[in-house]
């Protein structure tokens, strides 16, 4: 068994490695060694090639559909004795061909945004080779090679620390640990849990401080974060809502059709019998035409181009979905598991209240702009000066830097240790500014001793003391004395009691304390200057710390609470730091009771599953916690999303219903995991994308309304006129006891073409026209299509399906009511009548059209808000006015001519469609309200 390199002393780990640590390895060895050992990434599933990716496309229960009307028209056309061309063969051919190559683009289009967003993000590290330093991708360090890093670098692969100088890695990515790690060289004694391995650094997490150098020891698959990457894999991917909803209503779409075809064919064969060949031809040439009628051709390009444009418009505003599918399932949710830090809060650590000997000085404003105002406590003119002092000590036991860049305040360096910086510029009149001060040693942090200490001289006059800052509890066993006004007293045991209780008052209400203390080191040796000095210490008071929340996370979670989303905040902080920023954010009235880890653990799944219904805050978890609280969630019938950045957020985020990486701080594990990233990290950028997904989960709605609807008011056309063709007059003026097709197949396919796809894909870009946000989410028993809307498309197909029978009623001579024609019925008469009703239906699909962009709001209400639609109206028009009224199209659509009277029957039926849909949401509002 190999020993771990954390138990070898660094001549051993060197010496296994082959590596000298003065020059690195060579150029050509670490080619050898990338050839041998293979790429510094994690294992994904290899990409599917691009032809299988197409002939996907055609999985689909609407294009099956398709493929059968085509096999019934080729044989009836092989059955006519195959002349001329099967034009309907071709055009359904070259439909199904224009649906995959834009589902098959769409989907590259998605997949190539989110390479385009990992190239951007992508590590790169800095390493000795050849003896000299550069920087390379992260995926092309070997074992061997020497790590340099430095504050603020990620870590690019595990290895063991040869040199660390203040070294503290932030490993909550991989740990859960909010604290940053302080790292040491010396062996380990006992190979311990990854929190406890100072001499090793792991891939995926950051160096919050102090430099060192590392060799390399695994890479891959074989890091720690590799081997959590391996629970993924017993996570399944479920299908998102939209998937499910469009199977269904494909599979009983298909079924109507079939009905419909079946009934007419069987009644067209009873009436006018069969005797010929050329007679069961036509029947089947009656059926394609009602399947193609049936069918809304366009659905599934329109849909998949108008959940491409929903992937766009997130990748603009921060959010790059991976999947199509996912943005309605976005839209849907009820619940937002979201990480803490950094993305409901700003993670810039804020000072809030300085707690001295005399009173409390509270600071207000929060980040890194060092503006606010000063509250004082007590008397005001001792707690300033403690305040001043206090702040000044924490400034200068400091490592962060605090500077303005382009007029923007930035830091350097850890969040915590910059929030004294700021404190100290908010006050006016601190006596000992940090640059009066020479920072000459230093004691660094560590999580053992929960304290730091520097030795500074101040340079006007050499005068030599010790600042530290450190927890609380820690700092008050080391001193002896406090200052209170400008006078060093004893600290007594009242003191002590009483500053316990301070420190206990601010942990309640969320915040970390540090404490903060000095005393004078007149003689102390620099080089000396070591742990046995932090005695004798002069305590100056303690400081509460806050991460302030995003301004705009606020506003988001307010947004998301009108819209019926909870907000469920997961975190690994202190359960009371997390119930304090859960009360500041909104996400729950009052002290929110948090939940932790522990007691998660204790809980039955039962328990579990009835405890999130109440529960919004979880503190202290680990990634297995994440995944029950997930599953909880989910078995009471919620929607879940779910945000983090580290490694072991990956399991949760899969298991979710969309998994939300984050694109800045977020881990390759996690970006692989989940079903979008954001490129801001902010929680408000998610509310932003579920408005965004209720928006296109409303266009779905209205073009499949309206698709539906239209092809519905085709399909009635054919069948009522089959039925009732012999009382509206309609009849083969050569066989009057024959029925008639109302529509030709070639005209029926035109109708598709023009109103199903421009019109249908407008409404797929329409503008929010209801308030989303307003209602709650969308129930997982919620279909796309439910009965309510089923019969108005029933409804408003009937209704077409009448007006055409009434055209033809009034074209034709005889039938119920005296119309435009008084003599027998002739072929040009019967042309005539087809084409106004022809025309008609286009022009009725056209205002249902306006009629589909709400199920409840008027037509009128945002009536030209929409720009895309009215240009294809006025297109469709255009093309329908060429088709009836140019010779040559004329005898391609069998159409005729039309005089004025015709064409206001025609235009006027489509109006009275936008009357009809007017009145039954009139009665329909009347009736809610």
């Amino acid at each position: 068994m190999t020993t771990s390199p954390a138990l070898q002393s660094v001549e051993d780990v060197l010496s296994s490695a082959g590596v000298n640590p003065e020059t690195g390895l060579t150029s050509a060895e670490a080619a050898a060694r990338l050839a041998s050992h293979g790429s510094n990434e994690l294992r994904s599933q290899p990409r599917e090639p691009a032809w299988r990716r197409f002939l996907r496309q055609f999985a689909d229960p609407l294009v099956y559909l398709l493929f059968g009307a085509m096999a019934i028209s080729l044989g009836a056309w092989f059955l006519e004795g195959t002349h001329g061309v099967p034009i309907d063969v071709v055009v359904i051919l070259l439909i199904v061909l224009a649906n995959a190559i834009l589902g098959f683009v769409q989907e590259n289009r998605a997949a190539d945004a989110v390479a385009a967003l990992a190239d951007m993000t992508a590590a790169r590290a800095t390493v000795l080779r050849d003896g000299r330093l550069v920087t390379v991708a992260a995926a092309e360090l070997v074992p061997g090679d020497i790590l340099v890093l430095g504050e603020g670098d990620a870590v690019a692969a595990d290895a063991r620390l040869l040199s660390a100088s203040s070294l503290q890695v932030q490993e909550a990515s991989l740990t859960g640990e909010s604290e940053a790690v302080t790292k040491s060289v010396a062996p380990l004694s006992e190979l311990g849990s990854l929190g406890d391995r100072h001499n090793m650094v792991f891939k995926g997490t950051a160096v919050a401080r102090g430099v060192g150098r590392a060799v390399v020891t695994e890479t891959g698959m074989d890091t720690q974060m590799g081997h959590i990457a391996t629970l993924l894999d017993e996570t399944a991917d479920e299908p998102s809502p939209l998937q499910r909803e469009i199977s269904q209503i494909s599979k009983t779409l298909g079924g109507l059709v079939i009905g419909i075809a079946v009934v007419v064919m069987i009644a067209i064969g009873v009436v006018n019998g069969v005797s010929s060949l050329e007679e069961v031809v036509e029947i089947l040439l009656l059926g394609v035409s009602l399947a193609v009628a049936a069918v809304p051709e366009g659905l599934p390009a329109i849909l998949s181009l108008v959940l491409a444009i929903g992937v766009q418009a997130m990748a603009r505003r921060n959010a790059v979905m991976k999947n199509l599918h996912s943005v309605e399932t976005l839209g849907s949710v009820s619940v937002i598991a979201s990480d803490k830090t950094g993305t409901l809060t700003k993670n810039e650590m804020t000072i809030r209240e300085v707690v001295t000997p005399s009173g409390r000085m509270e600071l207000s404003g929060t980040g890194y702009e060092p503006v606010g105002e000063v509250t004082i406590t007590g008397d005001e003119p001792r707690v300033r000066c403690e305040a001043e002092r206090a702040l000044a000590a924490g400034s200068l036991a400091n490592n962060a830097q605090l500077a303005r860049v382009d007029g923007v305040w930035e830091v350097q360096g850890d969040p915590t240790e910059a929030a004294f910086l700021v404190a100290q510029h908010k006050v006016d009149g601190v006596p000992e500014r940090v640059g009066a001060w020479e920072r000459i040693s230093e004691v660094p942090f560590t999580s053992e001793r929960k304290m730091m200490s520097v030795l500074g001289r101040r340079t006007a006059d050499e005068h030599v003391r010790l600042f530290a800052k450190g927890a609380p509890d820690v700092l008050l066993e080391r001193c002896t004395a406090e200052l209170a006004g400008g006078d060093v007293v004893p600290l007594s045991d009242q003191r002590r009691a009483q500053i316990d209780a301070d420190i206990e008052r601010l942990s309640s209400e969320g915040y970390r304390t540090l404490g903060v203390a000095r005393r004078r080191a007149l003689g102390q040796d620099p080089g000396t200057f070591a742990e046995d000095a932090e005695r004798d210490l002069v305590y100056l008071g303690i400081v509460g710390i806050i991460d302030p929340p995003r301004p705009e996370a606020v506003e988001a979670i307010a947004e998301a609470h009108r819209a019926g989303i909870r907000t469920v905040m997961i975190t690994g902080d202190h359960p009371v730091t997390a119930a304090r920023i859960a009360a500041d954010l909104g996400i729950a009235e009052g002290q929110p009771r948090a939940l932790t880890g522990r007691e998660i653990e204790a809980m039955t799944t039962e328990q579990l599953n009835q405890a999130v219904r109440d529960v919004d805050v979880y503190a202290r978890v680990s990634p297995e916690h994440k995944l029950r609280i997930i599953d909880a969630l989910q078995a009471g019938g919620q929607i879940v999303s779910m945000t983090g950045d580290g490694v072991n957020d990956a399991p949760a985020l899969k298991s979710a219903d969309i998994g939300i990486a984050m694109g800045i701080t977020g881990t390759e594990v996690t970006k692989d995991a989940g079903e979008m990233i954001l490129g801001d990290d902010n929680y408000s950028t998610i509310v932003a994308a579920v408005r965004q997904g209720r928006g296109i989960f409303d266009n779905i709605k209205k073009f499949m309304r309206y698709l539906l609807s239209s092809n519905m008011g085709e399909v009635a056309t054919v069948f009522l006129a089959v039925l009732l063709g012999g009382v509206i007059g309609l009849a083969d003026p050569a066989n009057p006891a024959a029925a008639v097709v109302p529509l030709l197949a070639t005209q029926i396919l035109w109708i598709n073409l023009v109103t199903d796809s421009g019109p249908a894909l407008a409404m797929g870009v329409d503008p929010e026209v209801d308030d989303v946000m307003g209602r709650g989410p969308r129930k997982l028993t919620e279909r796309i299509i439910d009965q309510h809307m089923w019969w108005r498309i029933i409804g408003t197909g009937l209704v077409m399906g009448l007006l055409a029978l009434l055209i033809y009623d009034l074209c034709l001579p005889g039938g119920l009511i005296g119309g435009l024609e008084r003599l027998a019925t002739t072929d040009a008469q019967l042309i005539t009548a087809r084409t106004t009703v022809f025309t008609a239906l286009v022009f009725m699909q056209l205002f249902n059209a306006l009629n589909s962009r709400s199920d409840t709001g008027s037509a009128f209400d945002h009536l030209f808000s929409n720009a895309w639609l009215w240009g294809s109206i006025g297109l469709v028009t255009v093309l329908q006015i060429l088709v009836v009224e140019v010779p040559f199209l004329q005898a391609a659509f069998g159409t005729a001519p039309l005089d004025w009277i015709h064409w206001v029957v025609a235009v006027g039926a489509g109006a009275a469609v936008l009357v009809y849909e007017e009145v039954v949401k009139l009665v329909r509002r009347s009736l809610r309200s």
